[in-house]
């Protein structure tokens, strides 16, 4: 199954994992990733507000993602990942967007759309 079909499919809880300039790690909670062009499987997204993660991805473009799957089990996915670009394009972004907290949805609050390299795909356990 390929990357973006799984993500299309599954339903669970994403974490992203960031680091500053200087190491100092956060995680907070993220939606799946969006797959923006069907022939390429390697360049994923993520809708992000001006908080610490983004400001982490632009002093540190490496970035881990995890994907725990709703249920029983230790189901997922681990990706190792590399910013690569970034946009601005409200329209775009409010076309991805699945659904909306109202404090992040408001018109002053900046977001990006960011754009991530998979270094490499790992099962939620084990080496893979």
């Amino acid at each position: 199954m390929k990357l973006s079909e799984y993500f299309e499919s599954a339903q669970g809880v994403g974490v992203l994992a960031t680091a500053d300039a200087e190491g100092k790690v956060n995680a907070a909670i993220y939606a799946r990733p969006h797959f923006l062009d069907p022939n390429d499987e390697d360049t994923l997204a993520f809708i992000m507000a001006d908080r610490l993660s983004h400001t982490n991805v632009q002093a540190n473009p490496h970035a881990a993602y995890l994907f725990m799957e709703a249920g029983s089990g230790y189901l997922g996915k681990r990706l190792s990942l590399t910013r690569v670009r970034e946009e601005t394009d409200p329209e775009k972004i409010e076309s991805l967007r699945r659904r909306c907290k109202p404090e992040e949805c408001d018109e002053e609050t900046a977001h990006f759309l960011v754009y991530f390299h998979v270094d490499g795909i790992r099962p939620l356990i084990g080496a893979g």
